[in-house]
């Protein structure tokens, strides 16, 4: 398990992971969602989520993420910026939750843009249960139907569903799940099985791809893809 603790974060490896295709050998637009163990002790209990854009013949990435970081810093907490797409967070390797190329990829990004404009909690953060670097990931999952993938389940804050609703889709597009502000919920779905949760873990079976959702943990089994990829 990956991590860092509050005193040695500055010296921590941020280098690529190697995981996506550099701009250069890929003309063709690229989307991906990556999940890393969290900052320092979070890195215990749940992962941090982002998502990497790049479009067709641009010769670099654009990464989408939240930050507690960035709220000290400008007082907003979505951070949009150029970077690195499979940058190591802070010592911990990136899990690439999938990747996508070509024409659907290219339809996506806009979308992922106008997403991250959109997320309704721009000033607000709150590790647990939400809304946190999770809840946004999540928010633009759940309005680019082409990514098609659900978080891992120790994304703790993805269940906080929008705006705070209590029912929606689900992240893969292909269920509906109730949720009581990421404390208590139910999710049903063809791409994300049953899955329960209780104060913020979450514990479930994937049944299209088969794989057992634990909190802490992770998924055990198949990797999660878009259903209709």
């Amino acid at each position: 398990m990956g991590g860092c603790t509050h005193q040695d974060w500055r010296t921590t490896n941020r280098s690529s992971a190697g995981l996506a295709p550099l701009p250069e050998e890929e003309p063709a637009a690229v989307v991906q969602v990556y999940a890393a163990r969290a900052f320092a002790w979070r890195g215990y209990f749940a992962v941090h989520c982002w998502i990497a854009t790049k479009e067709k013949d641009s010769d670099h990435y654009v990464t989408y993420q939240v930050t507690e970081f960035q709220m000290r810093r400008t007082g907003g907490v979505v951070a949009v910026s150029p970077g690195i797409p499979d940058q190591r967070w802070y010592g911990s390797e990136p899990d690439l939750i999938v990747t996508m190329t070509g024409e659907r990829a290219a339809q996506a990004i806009p979308k992922i843009a106008a997403a991250a404009s959109s997320y309704p909690y721009q000033t607000s953060y709150r590790i647990w249960p939400g809304p946190n670097s999770n809840t946004f990931v999540s928010y633009i999952l759940r309005k680019v139907p082409e990514i098609g993938v659900e978080l891992p389940p120790h994304a703790i804050g993805k269940d906080w569903i929008n705006e705070g609703n209590l029912f929606g889709i689900t992240e893969s597009g292909t269920g509906v799940q109730f949720s009581l502000f990421g404390l208590l919920g139910l999710t049903l779905g063809l791409g994300d099985g049953i899955e329960v949760d209780l104060l913020g873990m979450s514990f479930g079976l994937d049944f299209w791809r088969p794989a057992l959702k634990l909190p802490f943990i992770g998924r055990l089994g198949f990797r999660d893809a878009p259903v209709f990829d």
